[in-house]
């Protein structure tokens, strides 16, 4: 009986600490980039906040229009504005990190219909401490940067 009491009490324990854990990961105002018709791929953005005291790295995403995700940053190369695959994003502890047009972003490659205005999308984010954050970010319209 009191293996049993202690057990449960245990298994109560671990449940509460990898709730606590998995809810230290947030993510804000996601949302992903309407593009036109024919187009390859699109983009999605947001605010990823740690309220942990640990880093936390964003390793890889899915979403439910295509069958790729990858993660992606903007370097200037020559001059030139380029994207570039990255291996993860750190949120840092106590912190956050934005995802934004030409910055840091999640792109969603291999569109076969297109993404429209008011559509929602379900991501699912994949961290390296084995959390999982799934959200679901509208589709909107982004204005292209000034330079």
């Amino acid at each position: 009986m009191l293996k049993s009491i202690l057990f449960s009490a245990a298994t109560s324990a671990l449940l509460l600490a990898t709730t606590a854990h998995a809810a230290a990961i947030n993510a804000v105002d996601a949302f992903v980039r309407e593009v036109p018709p024919g187009s390859p791929a699109t983009a999605a953005f947001m605010t990823l906040q740690n309220t942990s005291d640990t880093p936390v790295r964003l390793i890889s995403a899915d979403n439910e229009l295509t069958a790729h995700s990858e993660l992606h940053n903007h370097v200037e190369v020559d001059g030139v504005m380029q994207m570039r695959q990255i291996e993860q994003i750190e949120v840092p502890a106590n912190g956050e990190v934005n995802l934004a047009p030409g910055g840091l972003h999640l792109m969603l490659i291999g569109l076969e219909s297109p993404v429209r205005k008011g559509d929602e999308v379900a991501l699912t984010l994949r961290f390296d401490n084995g959390d999982t954050l799934e959200l679901t970010a509208p589709v909107r319209p982004v204005m292209p940067m000034s330079h």
